[in-house]
C-alpha cells in the first residue's frame, strides 16, 4: 500500500511540500520492507499534534505584523518529542510536519529516547531589530506553550535561531511556570544550563559518518560542501582538521573554490566580516550549480530540502554524499545516485549529532549534573559509529541502499513501540 495523502496542483507545491512527499516515500518504502499493515502506515505517516498559530509582531515603527508559526508532533511512543525550532520565509506546516518525521526516525536509528517534533515561524529574522525578534520569538512561546516543556516536547536551535532564542524560550517558559525550568530547551547557552559540546555538536557528526563512510585515511580527501552556515562551516573546519581537503563551499551569497584546498578557518573569518564567502580573496569564484557537480570524494549538503534533485543528479561527479541538510536529496535523485555507484550516507544517520548532544543536554538538566566536552564527544562518537555500524550492516545484508536501511531501523523501532503501547482506548 503506498501512503495517501491529498492531491495538490502542479501550482501549489512549495519546497515544504516536497520535502513532506519525499519522507512519505521514504516511510512508504521503510513499511514495505517490515511488512507494516496499512493501519500502522497510516499512524505512522499522520503526526500526533500539528498546532498553527498567528503571531503578532510589533514593529519598531509602530507597524504590526502577523506571521504564522507552526510546531508539529509527529510521534511520541518512545519518549517526548524532540525537535528543532526554525524561523526561515519559506517555512510552512508541510515542511515542519516532514522535518519532525524525520527527527522521529533519526532519534530512534541512533537509539535516544525521544519522538519527532519540530517548529517555526514564517519570517526571516535578518529582518528584524533584536527586540522585534525577542518579542516575536516570546509571541510564539506563548501561543504553543501548552505543547512544550520537559517531559513532553523540547525545542532546539535550527534554521534562522540560535542560543539566544533558545534562551528566550527558555524565560518565557520558566516565567510562566513560576521557575526556572531549564530542561524545557536545548542548545542553550552555558550560563543556562547548556552542555559543553552542543555547538557544532550536527557538524561534528557530519565529520564523524564521513570518515566512518570513507573507510581509509582522510588525507588529500577532497570535499565540496553546501551552505556554510550553522553546520556546513564548522563541518567543513572539522573536516579539514581531519586531513581532508575542502576546495569549495557556497552559501547565500555566492561559492568559491580552490583546487589545492581553502583555508577553511581564514574563510570563516572572511565570512563573520563580511556576511558571506562571496569575495573570499584566496579562491575563484564558482556558480552554486557548479559546485554541486564538482569531480570530488565528498559532498556535503548541508543547506536546506531539495538542492539534488531529478535535474541534477546525472551530473554529480561526487563519491559519496553525507547529508548534512534535513531531506537535501529527493527520492528521484536518490535512484539515479544508486544508479549511478554514488554511496549517500543519509541525513537520519549523518547529522545526527545535534540531537544527540541535545538528548545528553537534556539528561544533564533533568539530573542537574554536567559533563565534560571529552566525555560529551566520546558519547556523541559512539552512538553514531554504533548506528553507522548497525545501518551499513543491515544494508549489506539485504541490498539497501543506507538510506533505505536507516529508515527499516528506525521506522521499524518507533513500529515495535507503537505496537508494544497498544492502541488507547
Amino acid at each position: 500500500m503506498s501512503i495517501m495523502v491529498p492531491s495538490t496542483t502542479p501550482a501549489l507545491i512549495t519546497p515544504g511540500r516536497q520535502a513532506l512527499d519525499s519522507a512519505l516515500h521514504q516511510l512508504d518504502q521503510a513499511a514495505g520492507h517490515l511488512g507494516l499493515d496499512d493501519g500502522l502506515r497510516t499512524m505512522l505517516a499522520t503526526p500526533r499534534r500539528s498546532l498553527t498559530v498567528s503571531v503578532p509582531v510589533r514593529r519598531e515603527d509602530g507597524r504590526l505584523d502577523v506571521v504564522q508559526g507552526f510546531r508539529v508532533q509527529h510521534n511520541v511512543s518512545r519518549g517526548p518529542a524532540k525537535g528543532g525550532l526554525r524561523f526561515h520565509p519559506g517555512t510552512d506546516i508541510h515542511e515542519v510536519t516532514a522535518l519532525a518525521m524525520w527527527m522521529t526516525w533519526k532519534c530512534a536509528l541512533v537509539g535516544i529516547p525521544y519522538g519527532g517534533a519540530k517548529g517555526g515561524v514564517a519570517i526571516d529574522p535578518a529582518g528584524l531589530t533584536t527586540r522585534e525578534l525577542e518579542r516575536m520569538t516570546r509571541r510564539y512561546v506563548n501561543e504553543i506553550l501548552p505543547l512544550i516543556g520537559p517531559e513532553k516536547d523540547i525545542p532546539a536551535p535550527d534554521v534562522g535561531t540560535d542560543e539566544q532564542t533558545m534562551a528566550w524560550v527558555m524565560d518565557t517558559y520558566s516565567v510562566n511556570a513560576g521557575y526556572s525550568v531549564p530542561g524545557v530547551v536545548t542548545g542553550k547557552p552555558m550560563t543556562l544550563g547548556g552542555s559543553l559540546g552542543r555547538n557544532g555538536a550536527t557538524s561534528r557528526g557530519v565529520q564523524i559518518a564521513t570518515l566512518a563512510a570513507l573507510g581509509r585515511s582522510p588525507e588529500g580527501v577532497t570535499v565540496a560542501v553546501q551552505g556554510f552556515g550553522k553546520v556546513g562551516a564548522l563541518a567543513a573546519q572539522y573536516l579539514s582538521d581531519a586531513g581532508c581537503k575542502v576546495v569549495a563551499v557556497s552559501d547565500v551569497t555566492g561559492a568559491v573554490h580552490h583546487a589545492g584546498g581553502l583555508d577553511v578557518a581564514r574563510l570563516r573569518g572572511h565570512a563573520a566580516q563580511t556576511g558571506g564567502v562571496r569575495g573570499f580573496p584566496q579562491a575563484d569564484a564558482l556558480s552554486h550549480d557548479d559546485l554541486l557537480e564538482l569531480d570530488v570524494d565528498v559532498l556535503v549538503p548541508a543547506a536546506l530540502e531539495g538542492v539534488i534533485t531529478e535535474a541534477n543528479a546525472p551530473r554529480i561527479r561526487a563519491r559519496m554524499i553525507v547529508e548534512g541538510a534535513n531531506g537535501p536529496t529527493t527520492p528521484e535523485a536518490d535512484e539515479i545516485l544508486a544508479a549511478n555507484g554514488t554511496l549517500v550516507v543519509p541525513d537520519i544517520l549523518a547529522n545526527s549529532g545535534g540531537v544527540i548532544v541535545s538528548y545528553l543536554e537534556w539528561v544533564q538538566n533533568m539530573q542537574a549534573y554536567s559533563w565534560s566536552s571529552g566525555e560529551v564527544e566520546l558519547k556523541l562518537r559512539d552512538l553514531m559509529l554504533g548506528a553507522f555500524s548497525e545501518v551499513t550492516s543491515l544494508a549489506a545484508e539485504r541490498g539497501l541502499t543506507l538510506r533505505q536501511a536507516a529508515h527499516v531501523i528506525g521506522v521499524g523501532r518507533v513500529a515495535e513501540a507503537h505496537q508494544m503501547r497498544g492502541l488507547y482506548p
